[in-house]
């Protein structure tokens, strides 16, 4: 039955294959569905060096099984041995009649939901949080409490957290050398290290992470051995070395090397020594020193200490945390964007999102079901709140159709009820010709100061109130000059120009 068994895994290896690539031919529309796929597609390339393993292994024959199946095929009867491996398939049968049969055909096919079925929950439904959105960003809450926990550490909000999770040094915001030595920030530094990991493995399942994670080992371990790791070498922890001494600024002031501060002149210095925190920088640094050299004494036949074994463990997850999140950049700045875009959301546009991206991904394949498959999936598009359509002929975000108060409605009597969707189009709309030429059917020219009258009754009681002031504001040339004749009477310039030409004056 070596031979049976032999043909079974070089089927099985070929229906493997064929899966992989009816998958591979297929081109999926929601990151769900192409993070789905790559997950089958990694569990069959599983199988296969599985499978193959076997195989080889049957190939090898060190115990030389299929080499005498082999030749009591050759040698004797083939029908004896076929009616007897017949023989012992129907007693295996009539011992176990309810055992299944696996279909290799039905098996690594892909599946597709029947006509009234639901499409089936992936295997990725279950792997990302809300947060993640099926690997598109990262979810470090629990890492930024933990960080927040941590003693002298900034208070920083979570956006400003994304920006310096993986900056350590104290320039850049991190803690201090000392301040590392803890266990409760060993244990923070490895969260973070571990949710990055968990992270890459199951948004790259068709890369080799184990891998990757072991090139960043590698480097690291070269780095230590030549001390070249940032933050953690020799040097800064204060051990002697030439040249290490920093330069004062100018030829008064004084460097103390315990505190790592720099003072104007001498007196300030002596009464800095004085100090609290100046006792306690000295001593810190003295049992630094004492460590280092504890570090510096393989050469006299010990080993490094205990504290440098520490060190060392919590810069090899630092460098991880640094590796890992420079390998997935676009991924952390896509998370940025979308806290960003958040921030400007309220609770219920929060959750009708998710209710929204869920809903668009379980409805899909019913959606084609039902509208069949001959038709082209790339002209239809997926939009049950009806928001208005972009540039590239999708819907718009929905933050930003809130945003414009797109679903307001503006109705403008003077442009024969048209309905404008928000305020931007409405103030707008005053200045386009649709308006101006309601305006001018009414017989209204000066459009200019009908902004903001959308009623038609409203737009005649003003033009008739500006006629009205405009001839009531018409001022004769005739009444303001005043002429005076030889007797001294005053009149209008028009009246004393009648008078003269009757001969009256």
């Amino acid at each position: 039955m070596l031979l049976e068994e032999q043909r079974f895994l070089h089927e099985d290896l070929e229906r493997l294959e064929q899966g992989i690539a009816d998958r591979i031919g297929e081109e999926p529309k929601h990151i769900r569905d192409r993070l789905a796929q790559d997950h089958q597609i990694a569990q069959f390339l599983d199988r296969i060096s599985a499978q193959s393993s076997k195989l080889l292994e049957i190939y090898h024959d060190v115990d030389g099984t299929r080499s005498r199946e082999i030749q009591q095929i050759g040698t004797g009867d083939p029908m004896d041995e076929f009616y007897k491996q017949l023989s012992d398939v129907k007693a295996f049968h009539a011992k176990y009649p309810n055992e299944p049969v696996e279909n290799l055909e039905r098996a690594y096919r892909p599946k597709k939901p029947a006509e009234g079925e639901t499409a089936q929950l992936s295997i990725v439904d279950s792997m990302f949080t809300g947060e993640e959105a099926f690997g598109r960003f990262f979810d470090l809450h629990a890492c930024h409490e933990m960080y927040l926990n941590l003693s002298n550490a900034k208070r920083l909000s979570y956006l400003q957290f994304l920006d310096v999770f993986d900056k350590f040094s104290p320039i850049a915001g991190g803690l201090k050398r000392s301040e590392k030595m803890t266990d409760q920030y060993f244990r923070y530094v490895g969260q973070i290290a571990q949710d990055l990991e968990s992270f890459m493995r199951r948004t790259r399942p068709l890369e080799n992470v184990d891998k990757v994670l072991a090139s960043f080992d590698k480097e690291f371990e070269t780095a230590w051995e030549k001390d070249a790791v940032e933050g953690w070498n020799l040097e800064e922890a204060g051990a002697p070395s030439a040249g290490t001494a920093q330069q004062p600024s100018t030829a008064e002031a004084v460097w103390c090397e315990d505190c790592e501060k720099e003072f104007k002149n001498q007196n300030v210095y002596e009464g800095h020594l004085k100090g609290k925190k100046h006792v306690r920088a000295a001593a810190e640094r003295k049992h630094r020193l004492e460590e280092s050299g504890d570090a510096n004494g393989a050469s006299n036949g010990r080993g490094p200490s205990a504290t440098r074994l520490k060190e060392r463990a919590i810069a090899e997850r630092e460098y991880r945390v640094k590796r890992l999140a420079s390998a997935m950049s676009t991924e952390r700045s896509d998370t940025r964007n979308n806290i960003e875009r958040k921030q400007g959301m309220t609770e219920r546009e929060r959750h009708q999102e998710l209710e929204n991206l869920f809903y668009s991904t379980t409805t899909t394949q019913a959606v084609e079901n039902e509208e069949g498959g001959d038709e082209d999936d790339d002209d239809r598009i997926y939009n049950p709140l009806k928001l208005p359509l972009a540039w590239d002929g999708k819907p718009i975000p929905f933050w930003l159709y809130k945003l414009h108060g797109l679903g307001v409605e503006f109705t403008c009597e003077v442009c024969g009820n048209f309905v404008y969707m928000g305020r931007r189009a409405f103030d707008k709309h005053f200045n386009e010709a649709r308006h101006i030429y309601g305006l001018k059917c009414l017989g209204i020219t000066n459009t200019s100061l009908f902004r903001d009258i959308i009623r038609i009754d409203e737009a005649l009681k003003l033009w008739e109130k500006i006629q009205r002031d405009k001839k009531g504001g018409k001022i004769d040339d005739g009444s303001v000059v005043q002429m005076e004749d030889a007797e001294g009477n005053v009149m209008p310039e028009k009246v004393y120009y009648d008078l003269k030409k009757q001969g009256l004056l």
